[in-house]
C-alpha cells in the first residue's frame, strides 16, 4: 500500500497543527514498515524540513519548490495539478490540514480538521484570514470530497455537521497526544534562576491574536495584583504573533502592572521547564480545537485554569479550573484561589498529570493508520 501526505503545515513557525503534523508521522509512520510513504511538499523559498522519520526505509519526500500561492491559485481554478499524479500514484491521500489539494478522479482523501473557528468568530480575523479560510482554501468542498475526515474533538466534529452538515459517521475523533514532561526538581530550580523568573508567575502559552483573549488575560492580571499577598505574582507570556496583535500588546503596556508582565516570543525550547517553573497556567481562549498548553501544563504538573467552552472541558476533563472567559473577575478570583490554597493546588497538579496521560501519540498514530488503511 502507498499513502501520500501533505507535509506542508511543517513550514514556518510551530503551531498546533505544525505540532499535530509532525508528531503524528514520527510516531505513525514507524509503525507499518511494510507502507510506502509518499511525503508531499512544496515552497519557492524554503526547502523541506529534515525529520529522523524521512530518512526510514519506506519513506520518500517529494520536495517541488513550487510556490504554494501559484498551486492554491491553480487548484481554485482548474483544479490541477493533481497531487496523487504529482507523487506518482498512491492509494490513499492523507492531509493533517485542510489545505486545497487536488486529486485524481481515482484519488482517495483523508483529512484532518482541527476547528472551524474562523465560521464560530468570524470578528477575530482580519479580511485576508476570513478570505483564505473560507476562499482560498474552501474547507467546506474540501470536507465534502474527503472520503472520511478525522476531528482532533468531539468539538470539532460536532461543527463539521453543524456548519457543513457532513454525515457524523464519516469523521472519526482522534484525539492528539502530549509531548513534553515534567523536568526533575533540581532543572527546574536552576532553570528559574538563570531566567530571573519570579517565584510565582502565572502562565500563557499560545499565538497573540483575539481569539485567545489575552486582553482578557491582562484584565484578569491587573486586578489580581490590586489584591494584597499578590504583589511578587509575574504574568509570563509566551507565543508567535499571530493576527490583529496590537491592541494586546497595548494594553500590556498601558498596563499599571505591565513591569510584571513578560512576553518571552515565539519559543520552542525550555517549554517544558517553563510549564513546570509555574504557579499556574492559563487558556482563557474564547475558542480553541483542541488546546495543546492545556495538555503540556498537565504532564509538567501545573495547575490548569481554562475556559469552559469548544474543546478544553473535553481535553481537560476534571483536573482543571474551568471559567468563563467572558467573566474577567471570575478569571481573576480562579488564578487567586489556585496560587493561595495550596491544597487546591496539589490536587489540580496530581489530576492533572494523570489526565495528560490519557492522551498519548502512540494511541493517536494507530488509531489514525487503521482510518488511512481501511
Amino acid at each position: 500500500m502507498t499513502i501520500g501526505i501533505d507535509i506542508r503545515p511543517l513550514a514556518g513557525l510551530r503551531t498546533g497543527i505544525q505540532e499535530y503534523t509532525d508528531r503524528l508521522l514520527a510516531h505513525m509512520i514507524p509503525l507499518a514498515p511494510e507502507i510506502e510513504f509518499k511525503l508531499f511538499y512544496s515552497s519557492f523559498k524554503s526547502p523541506a524540513p529534515e525529520r529522523p522519520y524521512m530518512n526510514l526505509p519506506n519513506v520518500r519526500v517529494y520536495d517541488f519548490r513550487i510556490p504554494n500561492n501559484l498551486l492554491f491559485f491553480c487548484a481554485n481554478i482548474w483544479g490541477y495539478p493533481c497531487l496523487d499524479d504529482m507523487l506518482g500514484g498512491v492509494d490513499v491521500f492523507f492531509s493533517p490540514h485542510f489545505f486545497l489539494a487536488p486529486l485524481s478522479p481515482a484519488g482517495r482523501r483523508i483529512t484532518t480538521f482541527h476547528d472551524l473557528s474562523y465560521l464560530r468568530f468570524p470578528e477575530f480575523f482580519t479580511w485576508r484570514k476570513r478570505l483564505w479560510h473560507n476562499v482560498e482554501m474552501n474547507p467546506e468542498r474540501q470536507a465534502k470530497l474527503s472520503d472520511k475526515i478525522i476531528a482532533v474533538s468531539e468539538s470539532t466534529r460536532d461543527d463539521l455537521v453543524e456548519f457543513y452538515n457532513i454525515d457524523p459517521q464519516n469523521i472519526s475523533v482522534v484525539h492528539s497526544g502530549v509531548n513534553v514532561s515534567k523536568p526533575d526538581a533540581e532543572s527546574v530550580l536552576k532553570f528559574k534562576k538563570n531566567k530571573g523568573l519570579s517565584e510565582r508567575y502565572a502562565l500563557y502559552v499560545g499565538t497573540i491574536e483575539p481569539r485567545k483573549n489575552l486582553q482578557g488575560l491582562v484584565q484578569a492580571f491587573n486586578i489580581l495584583k490590586e489584591r494584597d499577598g499578590h504583589q511578587d505574582v509575574e504574568l509570563i507570556i509566551i507565543g508567535k504573533r499571530g493576527w490583529r496583535y496590537e491592541d494586546i500588546f497595548q494594553d500590556i503596556a498601558n498596563s499599571p502592572y505591565a513591569s510584571a508582565i513578560r512576553y518571552q516570543g515565539h519559543l520552542t525550547e525550555d517549554l517544558s521547564l517553563y510549564y513546570s517553573a509555574a504557579s499556574v497556567c492559563i487558556c482563557p481562549s474564547f475558542f480553541e480545537g483542541f488546546g495543546f498548553p492545556v495538555l503540556e501544563a498537565m504532564a509538567c504538573g501545573t495547575p490548569v485554569i481554562a475556559s469552559a467552552n469548544s474543546s478544553l472541558p473535553e481535553v481537560a476533563g476534571s483536573a482543571a479550573l474551568l471559567i468563563d472567559p467572558y467573566n474577567i473577575s471570575d478569571l481573576a478570583e480562579a488564578i487567586r484561589i489556585v496560587l493561595s490554597d495550596k491544597a487546591i493546588s496539589a490536587r489540580m497538579s496530581e489530576e492533572g498529570i494523570k489526565r495528560a496521560k490519557k492522551f498519548d501519540w502512540d494511541t493517536a498514530a494507530q488509531k489514525t493508520l487503521e482510518i488511512l488503511t481501511t
